[in-house]
């Protein structure tokens, strides 16, 4: 059985999906990489393609959840990096995969891809793609790349547009939408968080169970039904900063929220509100499961348990 290979292994996806994937399939079928020392991972950049080939020629690796990538806010401090990491990194990846005859490529696009002419409330699938971000433009262009490898070369890359992520398992990551896991973490050690979004920003946002899930999902569908080979939205449920804010203020006494917008605020601003997900839905049973109350419950209980605070 050929193995399969999780780049950005140590990151907030990564670092759930190895482990999940590992209890499937087994330690020795799943290989970790990332360009830092995490437990028993390759430790390998990934615009570094001949050590990535050695990667691939080591594991015989068949199928690639390729995650490593720079996020929105940090990618804004320095865009030649991201451009390096998200484009040119992606770019190996589909060519080894390619030379060594790999069965799929999952890579993840984000709602970054879109702009400040994109519909605000449920941005439809084909929606105008004009990032204000180089984070969103190595998505829109990485989004290109993958449907070219799978139109000209017959590769079979799989993606989704990953709206704001929330997990208690890893730290944040450098992304804009990551106000919302920070702020749980302030309000249980600090009972206070200074937001850098505006409190009616209102962005689309899912649980990392759900964007596991959904993550698994398109890789398990048969070919067939991938009708999208660009990048499918992805929806789980939007809210605005208040009213998380509000959500966690109900159940932790004494947490106050205040508002201090920074140069992120422009990058929210340039995001879709929600997005309509139905092709997802139809052509490979995309579904969520959390609701706004479901997530915060299950946040504040793990980071709880994780963080040693109890729930007063």
């Amino acid at each position: 059985m050929n193995k399969i290979l999780i780049t950005g292994s140590s990151g907030q996806i990564g670092s759930e999906l190895v482990g999940l994937l590992r209890s499937k399939y087994g330690n020795d079928q799943v290989v970790a990489l990332d360009n830092r020392k995490s437990g028993d991972a390759e430790v390998v950049d990934v615009t570094d393609v001949d050590a990535l080939g050695e990667v691939f020629n080591k594991h015989s690796i068949g199928t690639v959840y390729h995650l490593a990538g720079l996020l929105s806010a940090t990618g804004e401090k320095n865009p030649s990096l991201a451009w390096n990491v998200n484009l040119n990194g992606l770019k190996n990846i589909l060519d080894l995969s390619l030379a060594h005859k790999a069965d799929k490529v999952f890579w993840p696009s984000s709602i970054a891809a879109f702009g400040p002419s994109t519909q605000k409330k449920m941005a439809p699938q084909d929606a105008r793609t004009n990032p204000s971000t180089m984070y969103g433009v190595t998505k829109v262009a990485g989004e290109l790349l993958c449907d070219y490898y799978h139109t000209r070369y017959g590769l079979d890359v799989r993606s989704v547009r990953y709206p704001g992520l929330i997990s208690h398992a890893t730290e944040p990551g450098g992304g804009t939408t990551d106000y919302a896991v920070t702020m749980f973490y302030e309000a249980l050690q600090k009972r206070r968080y200074t937001c850098f979004v505006k409190p009616t920003t209102v962005l689309p946002m899912m649980y990392m169970d759900d964007a596991i899930r959904a993550t698994l999902g398109i890789m398990d569908a048969d070919a067939d039904r991938i009708k999208v080979h660009t990048s499918y939205n992805l929806a789980g449920l939007s809210f605005s900063a208040e009213e998380l804010a509000a959500a966690i203020g109900r159940r932790l006494s004494g947490f106050m929220c205040e508002y201090a917008p920074d140069f992120r605020q422009q990058i929210a601003d340039s995001w879709p509100e929600s997005i309509d997900d139905h092709q997802a839905r139809a052509d490979w049973g995309w579904k969520p499961k959390y609701d706004l109350d479901a997530l915060v419950d299950t946040m504040l209980s793990a980071l709880s348990k994780k963080l040693h605070i109890p729930l007063v």
